[in-house]
This record gives structure tokens, C-alpha cells and sequence, in this order.
């Protein structure tokens, strides 16, 4: 926007009434705190100039795939060309296609001992699953960590494997895994599932028939309301296989093993199955928008700051869902934060370590943007990836937090690198004077924010992360989410704070260290 341009202009006259450059002004380069004045910069009125844009009723809401979408990326591209930071790979190709599919409900169902069961009724799947099997094999929780390993005598190479939710205990109560009274992350609800699978396939697996009656009810509900309103399941095309997963309820599973609650033992289970499930996809192309400003010094390690692009679209009665707040406040910072860089840069000042500005698609699907980036095709090394931290929601104030609203939830910051969350507290005191809320950095905390926005498949890769977040609202996922609702002095103030923090990641001498790795499943 021109209007940008001519906006830092007159910044750089309003500290330099003689007209000389910053670096000309400041007497001791060295004691100049570049930070606080970069993050100058970043204003609550061109905040609001580009949401109320982008959040506009012409995007349609910005559903992935659609054209308010690809309006959104157009914006995106052309706000960073208007900056001069060129496309992350290169060429001037700000986007990443990101290919997807949307499979609708499947239809059919499975026999057991040739006794039938439905898809949507007493199990579930979103994907093709089919095939003869006159043998099961049951691995128990599923589970290969260190010294405990149920797959240790089972071949599984093009088989049917039966695993269940949850993991070893000890007679004392604590867990196997952890040696404590805390879950492992196999016993962890939104994780367990996938790495288990995952395991399972690696090991030669056809499909995998997974019981657990806690992720059954949350997956029958979002298969009725799928199928009531004739909607898919989008997902990324590289996922799509000839694997399956199937989810049993009880009377499926017990079915198979009649105990299998108290039965821990893995074992083959000789017993018919056939699977007859069919799901139709349709194609759907979207992308990432991913821009960068090269190192100084380092300019082969990585800092990615991110947002989402995309919101949920238009209601079924035509409303249009803007997505001011989720994630069009993140989406504007993301573009306040790039220029403040780019300003430096072109000063002389620029960071020391790369920096990646990207602005991820389908969030709302999945988090499927930004799985494709980290497990698909990363523009840069994950190896290289120092830190990644996440804006998703930044402009509003939750009703609990009403006479208070100077706060914002950090989730993640501790999870990975005692470091980065200490460099978070100190540079938030030196600036920005925000109270930190920690609430959704329990890892009991039921909402499970922690998995549920794009910084998480960062962080699973064991890249330390940091997440923003206001926390929910009366209009969160409805037509309400609009652009005169934000308050532009907090959304400054906390996109400043998310600035001042990448400035101390990009320029510190050491990358942040992981003191708190992960157990990966590559």
C-alpha cells in the first residue's frame, strides 16, 4: 500500500528534523535500542486500515479454496511487494501450493466374525478403507518408547492391527512411559491417535483399527454434523494412502477381543474381517503466502513468525463470517511486525537471523497450512528453524478477562525451551508491560488450545514456539467477528510485544536452546 510507504516516510522525518538517517542520528550505534524504535512502526491506525480490509465483506470470509481466499492471498502478496520483502522462495513466488481434497462421508461398513457394522454407528472412519483379513493383530496400547515396546514380537507387514486407547501403568499407578504420575504424550487424547497409527504403518500395517471411547464420541460428532450438512472432511492430498485407520466402539472391539479393556497382552486374533468403506474426494487447490527478509549475520538460521489466513466462510442463510478477530488480527500484525524489519534492514539494521513471515491456509480445517510447511515441504530446514511464534487472535478481550483487558494468553512458551519463555517475561517487561495469563498452558486444560492452532506442528518437530491468543468470545465462529469491534490500542500493543520478542530471538548471539525435546515420530 502506498499509503505505507508514505506512512514510514514520515516517521523517519518525525525522529530526524535534520533529515539525516537514523543511523546518521544516533550518536552510539551501539546504544541505540533498535528495537523500541522499529517497533514504532507499528500503528494502531494502519492495523486498522488493513483489516478493514481483509476482514472485509468482499473476502468473503476466506474460506479455504474459495475466491474470498484467494482475494485474501492477493492482498497478502501484494502488501509485501508494496514493503520490497521479497518471496521466501524466491522469484517473486510468495505462494506455497498447498494441495488438498475434500472426502465426503464414507458409506459401507465392516464385518466382524461376519457380523456387521456400520459407518457412523458403531465405527468410524473419514477415508477408503477395504479388504479381506482372516487374521487380527492386536498390539495392545500400540506403544514403541525406550525399553517398552509392544510391537517387540509381532510381525505386522500388511496386516490388520487392533490397538487401544491409553498406555501402561505401573502397580504403584504411575505410568510406564514417564516414570510419574504425568501422561506421555502416547497417553495424550489429541495426540495418541496419530502417532500411534503412524507407528503402526511404519512398522508394515494395512490399516489400523483404533478403540478408544473418548476420541469415538468427539469423532461422532463431527461425523453427524458432516453428514447431516453434506459437507467433507477437507484434508491434505499427501496424506491420502492406501492405509486406513477405523475407529471401534465397545461393542465393535469386544467383538474382537471380549476383554480387551483388562487384556494388555499383544497377540494374533484369528478371526474373519472384511472392510467394504468408500469415500469420493474432490480436489481443491490452496496455498500458503510466505515472504522473508535474509540474515545479517546468520542468515541460514530461522525465525517464522505465523498467522492464518483463512476463517470459515459464509453461513448456510448467507452470513458472512469476516474473521476479524480470527485470525484477520493476526494476519495484520503478522504484516505490522514485517515492516517494522523491513525498515530496519533497509537502515542497516536488519536482524541477524532470517526471518519468515508466513501466512498459513486451512487452520480452520486442520491446521493443514502449516502441516503441509513442516511435514511436507518446509521452504527452509526445520533443523534450521530457531523458534516459531504464532499469532492467532490478538485484537479482542474475553468477557472473563471484561475491567482487565490488558492481558494476553501465552500458551507453549515453557513447553520446549526454559529459554525462550524466560527471554518472553523479560522482554515483555522491558516493553510492553502486558500480564502474561498462563491458564491455557495447563496441560490439563480441557480446550486443548495448545493443539489447535498452527504453532503445534512446529512444536512437534521440536522447534520451541510460542503462542498468542485473547482467548474466545460471544462472536468467535459467527458473523459478529468484525473489524469495528477490535480495540486497535490493545491489538498494537501486543503485535509490539510479538516484535520486540522476534527482534531478541533474531539477533540474540545463540539460537534459543531446547531443553525440553519431544519424542518425535520421524
Amino acid at each position: 500500500m502506498k499509503k505505507l510507504l508514505l506512512l514510514g516516510f514520515g516517521f523517519v522525518l518525525a525522529c530526524n528534523s535534520s533529515q539525516k538517517t537514523v543511523m546518521d542520528k544516533a550518536e552510539d550505534t551501539k546504544a541505540q535500542d533498535w528495537s523500541k524504535l522499529y517497533a514504532q512502526t507499528i500503528t494502531e491506525e494502519e492495523l486498522k486500515e488493513h483489516l478493514f480490509i481483509y476482514a472485509s465483506d468482499d473476502f468473503e470470509g476466506r474460506e479455504t479454496g474459495k475466491p474470498g481466499q484467494k482475494k485474501a492471498v492477493a492482498y497478502l502478496k501484494n502488501a509485501y511487494e508494496v514493503m520490497g520483502i521479497p518471496a521466501a522462495q524466491g522469484d517473486n513466488e510468495y505462494f506455497q501450493k498447498v494441495p488438498l481434497e475434500i472426502g465426503k462421508v464414507p458409506e459401507g461398513g465392516i464385518k466382524i466374525n461376519n457380523k456387521p457394522f456400520g459407518v457412523g454407528k458403531d465405527i468410524l472412519t473419514f477415508s477408503t478403507a477395504s479388504g479381506n483379513f482372516s487374521e487380527i493383530i492386536y498390539a495392545g496400547y500400540g506403544i514403541e518408547d525406550g525399553k517398552y515396546n509392544d510391537f517387540a514380537n509381532l510381525d505386522v507387514t500388511d496386516k490388520l492391527v487392533l490397538i487401544k486407547s491409553g498406555e501402561p501403568r505401573t502397580e504403584d499407578g504411575n505410568y510406564v512411559i514417564s516414570g510419574t504420575s504425568e501422561k506421555s504424550v502416547w497417553g495424550n487424547m489429541s495426540e495418541a491417535l496419530g502417532k500411534k497409527s503412524e507407528l503402526a504403518y511404519a512398522k508394515g500395517a494395512k490399516g489400523v483399527l483404533y478403540f478408544d471411547t473418548e476420541n469415538f464420541a468427539r469423532y461422532k460428532r463431527y461425523f453427524d454434523f458432516m453428514k447431516t450438512n453434506d459437507s467433507g472432511r477437507m484434508q491434505l492430498k499427501a496424506e491420502s494412502s492406501d492405509n486406513f485407520t477405523v475407529l471401534l466402539n465397545e461393542a465393535a472391539a469386544t467383538t474382537i477381543l471380549k476383554n480387551i479393556s483388562e487384556d494388555h497382552e499383544p497377540k494374533s486374533i484369528d478371526m474373519p474381517i472384511s472392510l467394504d468403506i468408500e469415500s469420493k474426494n474432490s480436489q481443491i487447490d490452496s496455498e500458503n503466502v510466505a515472504a522473508i527478509i535474509k540474515g545479517s549475520k546468520k542468515p541460514e538460521e530461522y525465525l517464522i513468525i505465523s498467522s492464518h489466513l483463512d476463517h470459515i466462510g459464509i453461513t448456510a442463510d448467507n452470513q458472512i463470517n469476516n474473521g476479524a478477530d480470527d485470525d484477520g488480527s493476526g494476519t495484520v500484525a503478522l504484516l505490522e511486525i514485517a515492516e517494522a524489519f523491513q525498515k530496519a534492514a533497509s537502515e542497516g539494521n536488519g536482524p541477524e537471523r532470517s526471518v519468515v513471515f508466513l501466512h498459513v491456509t486451512g487452520e480452520e480445517k486442520g491446521l493443514l497450512g502449516s502441516k503441509y510447511y513442516t511435514d511436507y515441504e518446509p521452504i527452509f530446514p526445520l533443523k534450521n528453524t530457531v523458534a516459531n511464534l504464532n499469532i492467532d487472535m490478538i485484537g479482542r478481550i474475553d468477557p472473563k478477562r471484561t475491567g482487565d483487558r490488558n492481558y494476553l494468553y501465552l500458551i507453549g512458551s515453557d513447553k520446549l525451551s526454559t529459554e525462550l519463555h524466560e527471554l518472553s517475561e523479560e522482554v515483555n517487561k522491558k516493553y510492553t508491560n502486558i500480564e502474561f495469563d498462563y491458564t491455557y498452558n495447563d496441560e490439563n486444560d480441557p480446550n486443548r488450545f495448545y493443539y489447535r492452532s498452527d504453532h503445534y506442528n512446529f512444536a512437534k518437530n521440536n522447534i520451541p514456539i510460542i503462542f498468542y491468543f485473547n482467548g474466545t468470545h460471544d462472536d468467535y465462529h459467527k458473523p459478529g467477528d468484525t473489524p469495528d469491534k477490535i480495540n486497535y490500542d490493545l491489538l498494537a500493543n501486543r503485535t509490539r510485544l510479538v516484535f520486540h520478542t522476534a527482534w531478541e530471538v533474531a539477533n540474540r548471539a545463540n539460537r534459543v536452546i531446547v531443553d525440553k525435546p519431544v519424542a518425535t515420530s520421524k
